[in-house]
């Protein structure tokens, strides 16, 4: 087994590299740290893919990496034999540097190993991907994105013939594979071009956004409640410099939008971000140019959609300024709109049910089964969402009319199977008008949805660990927390300790007395003794441990004190 030093060697000494990465990797020849860091292990490949920074290296992103897991991915696929080659897959890219380069890269990969690929001729929202999947029947998708992560970072995400993200037992196949294949020779390739002329490579572009635009659309409840406001209502729009700068506002024309204003700086693709330290939406500081043209114009909303656009955050007027709205408040109020829209214009399904994660509020299960709705949680990712969305449609038991996670992230109908923020703008900005009419914003809306279902509070923290040592204190603290748990957390006990990665439930003292509903996640679950819930879970593709917070109390007050209280003690677990 080579270590990392001997697999920097290995990488100086190929002959596959170009000059520009050679002398990237010369230049780190006297800082040992920084071998160590690029070379003490690959890159994991789990369901959610690969993400890391760009950089030369065995544990970063760069072509070689990119060939290396496609040959890998071509494999997986050809064992499933000649029809699924056929079938083929689809490959979309955002607007991060090199996305374009490495979707190529992949495509000449799998048009090598004898794998037809239908290749988006400009960056599209991950959404669509998902959609194009279902659409063409492909075997397979691949998409190049790194989400909402800073400009640094590209990633890798797989997906499977229902439009979902990898299920497990592939997304381990896949690695297998990696570990087998050496890393610069056991690939083919293919020139680009010429894949393209002989249609290996089919290129792909308008006809699958109208197809795709048509099902958001038919998403839409109530567009005449749209066109008595559309005259008043005013919407600010960025896409971060995206994938979504396209969809996004056509979709909300078609909806009937006809006050929306974009914001032109961040209309711009770029991959670099420029304007924004970090294109996430879950970041209200990176919404200051939107804030800035909202207060310009007196809009009465702002929508914001991360770089692959899957993810969408939400801003409303609140005084003189604008405030944001959490991604699981506007869960909530969605899930709880879309449940009485749907009723009132009768369509709502007699067996409807509704998704969300298990570290996202509990208020939504509120909302669900006060309004006699079928409601389940889920691990967090939306394959998890999506399998057991495909679950009910097997069984014809349940139709579900929404599923959603705190991370902002919302899905809705059957052409997707993943978090769509095309969709999701469309139905934010649908939601907004039917609450103008009434003479409120949303968030004066959510306001009237805690005091009919009841007070809750939520807040999410991040323990980053960057590097090589903090791998190992993310994992030891999570041991430290399995093995000898807190009784109590914050001075308030822990009445019941559910581990998801076995799937067994205890309680202090007592010790196992169930099992949960689900299990193989590395998630603590602590439910304690005044009905708030303090979660543990390690990222899946950052260096941090989240911690979620969720809160119940009587009022607004008693929430917010509560998550103070329980926010000091998740500092104190970085030691």
């Amino acid at each position: 087994m080579k270590n990392y030093k001997d697999e920097y060697q290995l990488w100086l000494d190929s002959p596959a590299l170009s000059e520009s990465e050679w002398e990237e990797l010369n230049s780190i020849a006297n800082d040992e740290k920084e071998i160590e860091s690029r070379f003490f292990a690959p890159l994991e490949f789990g369901t959610a893919g690969l993400r890391g920074t760009m950089k030369v290296g065995l544990h970063h992103m760069n072509v070689h990496i990119i060939r290396h897991a496609t040959q890998a991915f071509a494999n997986v696929i050809k064992a499933e034999g000649g029809e699924a080659m056929v079938k083929g897959i689809a490959i979309c890219f955002d607007c991060r540097n090199n996305s374009d380069v490495f979707a190529k890269e992949a495509a000449c990969v799998m048009a090598a190993n004898g794998i037809h690929v239908r290749l988006f001729d400009a960056l599209r929202p991950t959404p669509e991907l998902s959609f194009a999947v279902r659409y063409y029947g492909t075997t397979a998708g691949l998409n190049i994105t790194a989400s909402h992560n800073p400009k640094e970072y590209n990633g890798y995400k797989v997906y499977w013939s229902d439009g979902a993200q990898l299920p497990p037992q592939h997304a381990a196949a896949i690695a297998e594979q990696m570990n087998q294949l050496d890393v610069f020779k056991g690939f083919e390739t293919c020139d680009f071009d010429e894949a393209v002329a002989d249609g290996r490579i089919e290129l792909i572009g308008e006809e699958t956004d109208e197809a795709f635009l048509t099902n958001v659309i038919g998403q839409a409840i109530d567009k005449d409640v749209v066109a008595r406001v559309a005259d008043r209502l005013k919407i600010v729009y960025t896409p971060f410099h995206g994938a979504g700068y396209k969809l996004v506002p056509e979709t909300l024309k078609r909806l009937g939008i006809t006050q929306l204003y974009p914001v032109k700086e961040q209309m711009v693709l770029d991959g670099n971000f420029s304007t924004v330290d970090s294109p996430n939406p879950e970041n209200p500081e990176g919404f200051y140019l939107a804030v800035d043209l909202a207060k310009k114009i007196g809009s009465d909303l702002i929508i914001g959609t991360d770089p692959d656009s899957d993810r969408i955050g939400v801003m409303v007027r609140d005084g003189d300024g604008y405030t944001t709205i959490s991604g699981n408040q506007m869960g909530v109020l969605l899930l709880d709109y879309v449940i009485n829209a749907r009723r009132r214009m009768g369509t709502l399904p007699e067996n409807a049910g509704a998704v969300k994660s298990i570290v996202t509020t509990e208020m939504a299960k509120t909302v669900a089964e006060k309004n006699g709705i079928h409601f389940e949680d889920t691990f967090t990712g939306f394959k998890f969402m999506a399998e057991r969305v495909a679950e009910w449609e097997k069984a014809n038991s349940y139709e579900y009319i929404f599923a959603y996670e705190e991370s902002y992230g919302y899905m809705m109908g059957d052409y997707v199977r993943d978090k769509d923020a095309v969709t999701a703008s469309m139905m934010v900005a649908e939601m907004a008008a039917y609450y103008f009419e009434k003479g409120m914003n949303l968030k004066e809306a959510m306001q009237s949805l805690y005091e009919k279902y009841g007070w809750y509070g939520e807040k999410t923290l991040n323990l980053v660990m960057p590097g090589l040592d903090g791998l190992a204190k993310m994992k030891s603290l999570m041991a430290q927390l399995r093995d000898n748990p807190p009784k109590l957390i914050a001075d308030t006990e822990v009445f019941r300790i559910r581990d998801y990665s076995d799937g067994s439930i205890k309680v202090p003292g007592l010790g196992l007395v169930g099992e949960t509903h689900i299990k193989g996640s590395n998630v603590l679950y602590f439910e304690l003794a005044d009905g708030c819930n303090f979660i543990v879970r390690p990222s899946g593709t950052e260096p941090k441990i989240k911690i979620y917070i969720l809160s119940k109390g009587k009022d607004e007050r008693e929430c917010s004190e509560k998550l103070a209280k329980y926010s000091e003690f998740a500092e104190s677990l970085k030691g």
